[in-house]
Order: structure tokens, then sequence, then C-alpha cells
């Protein structure tokens, strides 16, 4: 069984659309975001898939969500179907964290046929032994100070040393300040990660506030020889589930 998070009461978040960020920007794919995050940045867009009532971690609004009203459980057979019925030929499985599901997923994906699978992560969790050869992409997105959580537990030394070897990952920094910067660049040198696989995108959920931020971490990106991500989606259909 799959723990889904929901669009609204009882509708699971399966949808069609365009990817908004990372190296898949603007193609159309099929996305289905999963429930569940072992990590809780302050900053987080989709809090309704973690901070349910009685989680005293912090974010920056101070809004706790009903669980039985944001999850959605179903069987790996009936996520696969829905999935099916968009007719996408790429699949992007997003969260809350998708590879703490990681068996659950790999019974669900093993179901799909003809499709990319493509799964975004915030890097602190190994894959699945069986969800990893039906994987194509990963985009790794580690989780700097300003998220609020403790280094121990979004930077583990061996998860990030270990994605920076695989070849199927790309990595995805949050950006919310200049001083954010200094912290990737320690992160790069301290990896091994190669820059030509790094997106910094600047968080925001409007598009004043990443046009702001993109300013400043264009020239960033060109000097260090980096990519720069936007969040095309947030344009497109503002801060909204299911697009």
């Amino acid at each position: 069984m799959l723990t889904l998070a929901a669009t609204t009461p009882g509708e699971p978040e399966i949808f069609a659309s365009l990817q908004g960020e990372g190296p898949s920007a603007g193609r159309p794919c099929a996305f289905v975001r999963l429930s569940r995050c072992n990590l809780a940045c302050q900053w987080c867009d989709t809090a309704y898939t973690w901070r349910f009532e009685g989680d005293n971690r912090p974010h920056r609004d101070g809004h706790f969500f009903d669980r039985a009203a944001n999850q959605v459980v179903l069987s790996e057979k009936d996520v696969a179907e829905r999935i099916g019925i968009l007719a996408q030929d790429r699949l992007v499985i997003t969260g809350g964290e998708p590879l703490m599901q990681g068996a659950a997923l790999a019974k669900m994906v093993a179901l799909l046929e003809d499709m990319t699978v493509e799964i975004e992560t915030n890097g602190t969790v190994a894959p699945h032994p069986a969800l990893d050869p039906l994987v194509a992409q990963y985009t790794v997105s580690p989780k700097l100070a300003h998220s609020g959580n403790p280094v121990d537990l979004a930077l583990i030394p061996e998860r990030l040393d270990a994605w920076a070897n695989e070849p199927k990952a790309w990595f995805k920094f949050v950006i919310a300040q200049p001083e954010d910067l200094d912290e990737v660049l320690v992160l790069i040198a301290r990896h091994g990660i190669a820059r030509d696989r790094i997106y910094l995108m600047p968080e925001g959920t409007d598009s004043a506030t990443l046009r702001e931020r993109e300013r400043w971490l264009a020239p960033f990106a060109v000097e260090h020889g980096m990519r720069l991500s936007d969040r095309l989606h947030i344009h497109l259909y503002g801060d909204t589930r299911g697009t």
C-alpha cells in the first residue's frame, strides 16, 4: 500500500502537468505526490504532506493539517492504474519524501509500461534495491541550514557521497539568500559533486520573489558553472495543489 497526499479529502494527488523545476522543466509529465517526510523544512510548500495535528516540528506559517483529510492510502495497483489513465510517458514521483516508501513504490512502478520514472528526494534515504533499477533519474535536493533541519538529519555524509557518485542523480539546491551559496560551495567540495549536475533554485511561492532572487542567482550560476532552475508551475498556476 502507498500513502499519498490529497488534493481534496479522499482524492489522491495524481495529475498531469508540466514539470516546473530542475533538469526536466517544461516536460509534460504524470505526477504522484506521496505523503510523509522525515524532514521538516520551515519554508516547505507541501507541508500538508507531513505537518499534521500533533506534529510540533516548526513551519513558518504555523498551520497544522488534518491527517484524514490530507492522506489517501491506495494499493500499488490502484495507483498504477490512475497514473496510466493520464496517458503520459514520464512519471515524476514527489512528496514528502518518496523513498520512505521505496518497497511499495517498486511494486507500483513495476506495473507501469513504457514510462520513464523520475524521483524527487531530499537525499537522506537510500533507494530501495528493488526500486532503483526502475528509476531513470533522481533529482536530489539536500536541505541547507536555512531549511531549519538539524544538519545531522538533513546532510548525511555517506548518502551525499553516494548521490554524488550516482550517474542518474542531479542536484537541486533551494536558495533563499546569498549566504546559502557559501554552503553549497562547501558541500560541492566536501562530496565531490559535479557542478554541471547542479541546479540552483530560488525559494519562493510567488513570481515576484522568484524573479528577485533569480537576479542575483543567475550571475553566480554563470561564474561557478552551475545551472539555474525556475519554478515554472508557480508562474503558471500559483502555489496550488495538483499542478
